[in-house]
């Protein structure tokens, strides 16, 4: 991701493991998800049928829609194989003790 096209935002870092958290960033639905220490960004709308990520659970390093089951990986977003789909990841850093998330800026913001 080109790092002039992002814009950062600060998010809260999940307090427990494993648990998913929704946010609201930049004009997103995200899924905040702290496993194994580490911080994971992902859309939050399951491609298959549209069902809300944040309502699934984590097994291993996969987000699993509560829906159909669908499963995604969280650092690739890929889906498992057969499924033909994927969700995004969103980059993030830390600085301050501050978590943010990289949103890719539109075209409009890109030109105006």
């Amino acid at each position: 991701m080109d790092k002039d096209n992002v814009e950062w935002f600060a998010i809260k870092k999940p307090r427990e493991e494993g648990k998913i958290e929704k946010a609201e960033v930049g004009g997103k639905k995200l899924c905040i998800v702290l496993l194994n220490g580490k911080l994971y960004a992902t859309s939050s709308r399951c491609p298959h049928a549209g069902a809300d990520l944040s309502l699934g659970w984590c097994e291993g390093e996969k987000l699993v829609c509560s829906y159909h089951r669908h499963r995604f990986d969280l650092q690739t977003g890929k889906g498992d194989e057969g499924q033909g789909n994927y969700i995004d990841v969103f980059p993030l850093k830390e600085e301050n003790n501050q978590w943010y998330v990289g949103i890719k800026k539109s075209w409009w913001k890109r030109w105006f």
